[in-house]
């Protein structure tokens, strides 16, 4: 059942595709920041959104959002279905953006507040990219290699290599390559590429897996209401007409792990996806290197059009492995998902992979293996590039302000090399999570809430101030470090932990405390942080951040947004919002 002629003919086609593409760029790239980090600025919609979906659609989805599928259901169909928060992007923040005409996400809120507040969000970007997009983009490589190819060993003398760890670099090195050499240009073209042959594959997955399962109502039938019930994580059993928190055996259970509960779903995850998708460097790149205000907001509306695709192409098939599995139509995939007669969380992890190897045929499942590398060179490609240009723009250039054009792109390519190097050293973290999606969440969670304050309320009050918004900053990074300090001696089994982590203990507690809960923890004191703050200090220059508030907008600024759009991207915003509401109510067990 592994790799055929076929398939590897296939995968080479999809790999020589995507040299043309890259080289085509290099060959016209110019070698200044403007062109290596934003793509001279000249990105039309519909790049702009595909370049959006497939760095979103990464690592985390092909591995972890199918193995979350296979566990949970539709549970984390909820973070899928934030497409709304690309409308958010579109409508509130980029007109922001584009008047800014800013390199990166820190160096606007060096605009609207301080240089310091710039530098503390670059190293906490920095930070998270580390911790969460390179370090997993690396691990779930290795995991798709693993799965497809177990027997691959590499003896270098020194160290025997096996499948994951030959992945994990081969998936590095490959898309080190062209995103180095060509910047943002080539990570955009590329992705547009790998959009269509990533949805394409994915939905070839999708629909051999029907089949071999037995149709749609098999999978409705095998899988269970519970699995199809996205309201299940939102109304906890026995409490459907209330929104009275969940009293346990402890009476403070509900405070505790637990399987997405309701409150923190409806109140954590809106605030880590308008953080991700609204102020995230890594996404907004995108649209910043758009011409103009019109072609970044209908990029922005394309994305979020192409962001509902996941619930079927990865979720859904992460369902249809657990079928397939429990139902033993497929011997195979009930040994590798089951342990000791139980469905086994770190298995599902290689449930799409899974399903590639086992329900397609000879050729598709080469074009399919091609998307799957597609998903995770587009996300590790964007991160590389976001990363370069955050720490070349915002911190290499402010210590070395007269560099040459030529040296900038030079540090952002020798700062990528390090990063990666760095997110090789973090996998074992990863493994010892409970779940690849699961720890992506909870660590986004943990540094996600004072970028999403200083941002949000930054735009819609002008009274704030950079000292309030450099507190909030500092105050909740050192919130997440803490709590990621506490988890991860957990995640990685370290001998002697045990005894600081006793029952009932602090330690214990901290650890214990939902992911989610802990991320609206640190929200509701950033937010308390900063209005303080802000208001015990003096009055900001409204004259300096003039067109970087709703506060501070001019009529001048008004006209121009409003000319920028029209009634179509009102019908496609509209629209995005509906087929939201149709998936809400479909899926209700």
């Amino acid at each position: 059942m592994g790799l055929e002629t076929l398939d590897w003919i296939a995968i080479g086609m999809y790999f020589s595709l995507l040299l043309a593409v890259a080289w085509w760029v290099i060959l016209r790239r110019r070698d200044t920041a403007d062109d290596y980090f934003l793509a001279g600025r000249n990105l039309g919609w519909w790049v702009v959104g595909a370049s959006i979906f497939a760095s979103n659609i990464g690592s985390e989805h092909l591995v972890g959002l199918a193995g979350s599928g296979c566990t949970d259901g539709v549970a984390m169909a909820h973070y899928e279905l934030h497409a709304w928060c690309l409308l958010i992007l579109a409508w509130v923040f980029v007109p922001f953006y584009a008047r800014s005409k800013v390199f990166t996400m820190p160096e606007f809120l060096e605009r609207r507040f301080s240089p310091a507040s710039r530098w503390v969000l670059s190293v906490i970007s920095l930070v998270g990219y580390v911790l969460t997009k390179i370090a997993v983009g690396v691990f779930a490589g290795g995991v798709v290699f693993r799965t497809l190819l177990p027997e691959l060993r590499l003896d270098l003398g020194f160290v025997v290599m096996d499948s994951f760890w030959i992945g994990s670099f081969l998936v590095i090195i490959l898309t080190g390559i062209y995103t180095v050499l060509g910047g943002l240009r080539a990570v955009v073209y590329t992705d547009a590429v790998q959009t269509v042959v990533l949805v394409f594959g994915s939905a070839l997955v999708t629909i051999f897996g029907l089949k071999a399962l037995g149709g749609w109502d098999q999978l409705r039938e095998v899988a269970g209401s519970d699995m199809f019930n996205l309201w299940k994580p939102l109304i906890p059993a026995g409490m459907e007409g209330t929104w009275k928190p969940v009293m346990g055996e402890t009476k403070i259970a509900w405070y505790f792990n637990g399987n997405y509960p309701w409150l923190g779903m409806l109140f954590c995850a809106p605030i880590i996806g308008l953080w991700y998708w609204c102020t995230d460097q890594y996404i907004v790149q995108r649209a910043l290197g758009a011409p103009n205000e019109r072609e970044a907001r209908r990029g922005s509306i394309w994305a979020a059009f192409l962001k509902l695709l996941p619930v079927f192409i990865f979720i859904i098939p992460g369902m249809i492995c657990f079928a397939l599995a429990k139902s033993g139509k497929m011997a195979e995939l009930q040994e590798a998902l089951y342990t000791a007669g139980a469905i086994d969380n770190e298995k599902c992890q290689a449930a799409f992979p899974l399903l590639v190897k086992h329900v397609l045929p000879a050729g598709v499942r080469g074009l399919v293996v091609a998307g799957l590398l597609a998903a995770l060179m587009s996300s590790l490609s964007s991160v590389f590039n976001a990363s370069s240009a955050l720490f070349t723009m915002d911190l290499y250039s402010k210590f070395r302000p007269g560099a040459s054009q030529h040296k900038l792109v030079w540090m952002g390519r020798i700062a990528t090399i390090v990063m990666v190097i760095i997110g090789l050293f973090w996998v074992p973290v990863i493994q010892g999570a409970r779940g690849l999606y699961h720890y992506l969440q909870s660590v986004q969670g943990y540094l996600a809430p004072p970028i999403f304050v200083v941002f949000f309320l930054g735009i819609f009050s002008k009274r704030l101030n950079a000292k309030g918004c450099l507190a909030a900053l500092i105050v909740g990074f050192l919130l997440g470090v803490f709590r990621l300090a506490v988890d991860t001696p957990v995640s990685l089994k370290l001998a002697g932990f045990e005894s600081g982590y006793a029952p009932g203990s602090f330690l214990w507690i901290i650890n214990n405390i939902y992911f989610q809960y802990y991320s609206l923890f640190i929200f509701l004191v950033c937010v308390f942080v900063m209005i303080a703050v802000s208001w015990w200090t003096s009055v900001p220059s409204y004259e300096r951040i003039s067109g970087l508030t709703y506060g501070t907008l001019n009529e001048e600024h008004r006209r121009l947004s409003r000319g920028s759009w029209d009634w179509r991207e009102v019908a496609a915003s509209v629209a995005v919002l509906a087929v939201i509401l149709a998936a809400y109510l479909y899926f209700r067990g």
